[in-house]
């Protein structure tokens, strides 16, 4: 069993930047991708972001294609999310996930099925 704790959220202002953490900790070796997903309220839960556990490939929304980073820091096996530019719509609970490699994930690493480890979500509200 993995666990995940994510931490950073919080209230800004729009264009404002923000870094969310997921720390993963349990069985760590058998990740294969951290994911980023959000739900705004009345919105269903969508993809933001992904990284492989070794760090590479990552994929992101189009929505915050160059605007939000994923990467990962190996000594403290965390996962983050750098928010830059923020704006109204990226208000929402994001949450991290944790899944294993499996034909599913490798195929479809954007989707929620591909991760079945999540954390309890981190509010992140962008108001002026």
């Amino acid at each position: 069993q993995v666990q995940l704790v994510e931490s950073g959220g919080g209230l800004v202002q729009p264009e404002d930047s923000l870094r969310l953490s997921c720390a993963a900790s349990g069985r760590t070796f058998s990740i294969y991708r951290v994911g980023w997903f959000r739900q705004a309220p009345g919105k269903e839960r969508e993809f933001v972001a992904t990284i492989r556990w070794s760090g590479d490939s990552p994929s992101y929304a189009g929505p915050v294609k160059g605007r939000f980073t994923i990467s990962r820091d190996y000594a403290k096996n965390t996962v983050y999310l750098q928010m830059n530019s923020l704006r109204p719509e990226d208000t929402a609970i994001y949450y991290c996930a944790a899944g294993p490699t499996t034909s599913y994930s490798t195929t479809y690493p954007r989707a929620e099925a591909a991760y079945d480890s999540w954390g309890q979500g981190t509010q992140v509200t962008v108001s002026s």
